[in-house]
C-alpha cells in the first residue's frame, strides 16, 4: 500500500530522532560533576539551576503529548471547542502553584513531593504518594504517550490493524522503538537532558501544530466562513462512520455548555470537577512539579508556572481548533468527498490531506516530539522517586553516584513497564477520556491532603494517611464500576464528590486523632492565605503577583469571548 509519507519526510523524521537523542546524550556530559547539589542533585534536579523560561517550557512540554494532538482534535471533531477547557482551566491552577505551593516546595528543599508530604505529615503518607506517583508517571504519562504515538505512525503509514513489520506487530514495534530511544537519552542525561530536549521539542511541536492550523484556517477562508459553514450544515455526512459526531449544534465554537450538551461537559461539571484534577496534576504531581523543585531560586520557581500558564493559551487554537476546521472542510467538500473514517483519524487525516512534502515529515516529527518529551519527563520523575523514596530513605548513606546508578536502572525498567501498560487505553472511547477518567479517580485524596496540609496547621498525620488510603479505595471502586460498565456517570462531578468525601474524612479524623504540629513542618504551612502574597520577588512584570493578575485577566477575557 502506498504511503503518504515521502522519502524526504522520512529523512526529516530520522534526522530529528537522531538529533534529539544526541542532544540528550550531550546534556549528560555537560558539567556532570561539581555543580551545586553534587552528582545526584545534578542528575535528578539539574543542580537547581533552572530559570523561569526553561521551567515554563519544560512544564508545558511535559504536559503536551501526542495525546493532545490526536485526542483534542478527535474531541473537537465530535463536539467543538469544549474540550479546550482542560487547557484553559489549567491557567488558574498554575496560578495556585505559583502563589501557594512553589515557595513551600523550595523552602523544604525536597527532591520529591512524597518527601514533602513526609516532612509535613508522616512516612505513611510518603509511601502512599510514592506508589501513586509511580503509577501516574508510568501509566498516565508515559504509557498513553507511547500508545498514541505508535497509533499515529500506523495511521500515517496506512497500515491496517494487526499489520506487521519484519514479522512484528507494527503497533508494538513503534511503541518499543520510541520507548527505547527516549529511555536512552533520559538515562544518560537525567533531568538536564530532559529539560534541554523538552525546550527544543516544544518549539518543534508548536511549529508543526501552527502549520496544520494555519494551512487549514486559510483553506476554509477565515473565522467568519468557518462559523458560517458549521452553522449551515447541522447534520454529519453519511461518509463519517462515527455516530457520536454532533456537528452544527450551535455551540460548536463555544467553551461553555449546558447539561444537555452531547459532550457531557456542562459548565458546572468543569467548574466543580476540573480544580480537583488540575490541582493534583499541576501542583502535586511529581512529573510536572519536578521542574519547579529544580528552580534556581524562589523567583524563578514562581514565574516558571506563570509562563507555563501563558503558554497554555495555545493548545485551544493549535490542538483543538484543527478538529473544528476539519469538520468545516469536509462539509465544504474540500477533499473531494474524502473524510476521516472515524473521529480518531482527524489529525492524521489533516496532515496527509493538507500538507506538502517535507512539511508532513516536520509535523510527524513534532508528534513524535510530543510523545518523547512526555515519556522522558515521566522517566526522570520515576527515577527520582525510586532513588530517593525507595532506596535513600532505607539507606541514608548511599552515595550520589550510587543513587544515579539506581536512577538509570529505574529508567530502563520504567521504559519496559510503560511499553507493557500502554495498550490499556484502547479500552476507552477516546484516549483523552481514558486519561482524565483515571485522573478523576486518583486525584481527589491527593488534592485534599495537599490543600488542607498547607493551609491548616491542625491537620494531623494520621488524618492525612487515612484520607489517602480511604480516598484511593473510593477511587478504585469508582474505576471498577466504570471499567465494567456498571455505572459511567459524569466523571468530573464524580471527582468533585470524591473530593467532598475526602475533605470530610480528613476534617473528622483530624479531630478524632489530633497531633501537635512537628517542628520541621512549621515552615511548610501558611499562617493564613495572604502570607505568601506578602513576599516580594522581582519588580514590574517579574513580580509574580503582578504577573498572576495579568494571567488571570487574560483567561477571564478568553472565557468571556468564547463563552
Amino acid at each position: 500500500m502506498k504511503t503518504p509519507i515521502s522519502q524526504l519526510d522520512w529523512a526529516i523524521i530520522a534526522i530529528y530522532l537522531l538529533a534529539v537523542v544526541g542532544l540528550g546524550v550531550v546534556a549528560g556530559f555537560w558539567r556532570r560533576k561539581g555543580e551545586r547539589g553534587g552528582e545526584g542533585g545534578h542528575y535528578f534536579l539539574a543542580g537547581n539551576t533552572l530559570t523561569w523560561p526553561v521551567i515554563g517550557l519544560a512544564m508545558f512540554a511535559a504536559n503536551i503529548s501526542t495525546v493532545h494532538l490526536v485526542s483534542l482534535a478527535e474531541a473537537a471533531y465530535k463536539f467543538g471547542l469544549v474540550f479546550g477547557n482542560f487547557e484553559w482551566m489549567a491557567g488558574f491552577t498554575l496560578i495556585l502553584l505559583s502563589l501557594f505551593f512553589a515557595p513551600l516546595y523550595l523552602r523544604s528543599k525536597v527532591a520529591t513531593l512524597p518527601d514533602f508530604l513526609e516532612r509535613r505529615f508522616n512516612r505513611g503518607c510518603r509511601d502512599v504518594l510514592s506508589v501513586v506517583s509511580l503509577f501516574s508517571a508510568i501509566v498516565i504519562h508515559m504509557g498513553v504517550a507511547l500508545y498514541t504515538a505508535a497509533w499515529v505512525l500506523r495511521g500515517i503509514l496506512n497500515l491496517a490493524p494487526g499489520a506487521t513489520i519484519l514479522g512484528v506487530d507494527a503497533l508494538v514495534l513503534f511503541i518499543v522503538v520510541l520507548g527505547v530511544l527516549t529511555g536512552i537519552y533520559t538515562m544518560v542525561g537525567g533531568l538536564l537532558a530532559v529539560v534541554w530536549t523538552e525546550s527544543v521539542q516544544t518549539v518543534l511541536l508548536l511549529v508543526g501544530a501552527v502549520v496544520v492550523t494555519v494551512v487549514g484556517y486559510l483553506k476554509i477562508g477565515g473565522w467568519t466562513e468557518l462559523a458560517h459553514t458549521l452553522a449551515s450544515n447541522p447534520h454529519p455526512l453519511a461518509s463519517v462512520a462515527d455516530s457520536k459526531v454532533t456537528w452544527g449544534t450551535g455551540n460548536f465554537l463555544h467553551m461553555v455548555r449546558t447539561a444537555e450538551d452531547p459532550s457531557g461537559l456542562a459548565w458546572y461539571s468543569i467548574l466543580l470537577g476540573y480544580p480537583v484534577l488540575g490541582i493534583w496534576y499541576w501542583c502535586c504531581d511529581q512529573t510536572i512539579v519536578q521542574r519547579v523543585l529544580a528552580a534556581k531560586d524562589e523567583k524563578h520557581a514562581r514565574l516558571g508556572p506563570l509562563f507555563c500558564a501563558f503558554l497554555n493559551i495555545l493548545p485551544v487554537f493549535f490542538f483543538v481548533l484543527p478538529g473544528v476546521i476539519c469538520v468545516a472542510l469536509v462539509q465544504k467538500n474540500a477533499f473531494g468527498g474524502a473524510a476521516p473514517q472515524a473521529a480518531a483519524d482527524t489529525y492524521t487525516f489533516l496532515i496527509t490531506h493538507l500538507l506538502p512534502v517535507g512539511l508532513k515529515g516536520l509535523v510527524v516529527a513534532a508528534m513524535l516530539a510530543a510523545a518523547m518529551q512526555t515519556c522522558s519527563a515521566a522517566l526522570n520523575s520515576t527515577a527520582t522517586l525510586v532513588a530517593y523514596d525507595l532506596f535513600k530513605r532505607h539507606q541514608p548513606g548511599l552515595s550520589d553516584h550510587r543513587l544515579v546508578a539506581i536512577g538509570k536502572w529505574t529508567t530502563v525498567l520504567g521504559t519496559i513497564l510503560a511499553i507493557v501498560a500502554s495498550p490499556i487505553f484502547g479500552h476507552y472511547t477516546t484516549i483523552f477520556e481514558g486519561i482524565n477518567k483515571l485522573i478523576s479517580y486518583v486525584a481527589p485524596p491527593i488534592t485534599t491532603v495537599f490543600l488542607v496540609g498547607v493551609f491548616w496547621k491542625r491537620a494531623s498525620g494520621k488524618s492525612a494517611f487515612l484520607t489517602l488510603v480511604a480516598g484511593m479505595l473510593l477511587g478504585l471502586v469508582a474505576f471498577l464500576l466504570d471499567w465494567n460498565n456498571v455505572y459511567r456517570g459524569d466523571f468530573m462531578l464524580i471527582a468533585f464528590l470524591l473530593l467532598v468525601a475526602c475533605l470530610g474524612i480528613m476534617v473528622v479524623t483530624t479531630f478524632m486523632f489530633p497531633e501537635t504540629l512537628k517542628a520541621e513542618a512549621k515552615t511548610l504551612v501558611w499562617e493564613n492565605w495572604s502570607e505568601p502574597l506578602r513576599v516580594k520577588c522581582g519588580s514590574g512584570l517579574s513580580d509574580y503577583r503582578v504577573m498572576s493578575v495579568v494571567i488571570l485577566l487574560i483567561f477571564v477575557t478568553l472565557y468571556l469571548i468564547f463563552r
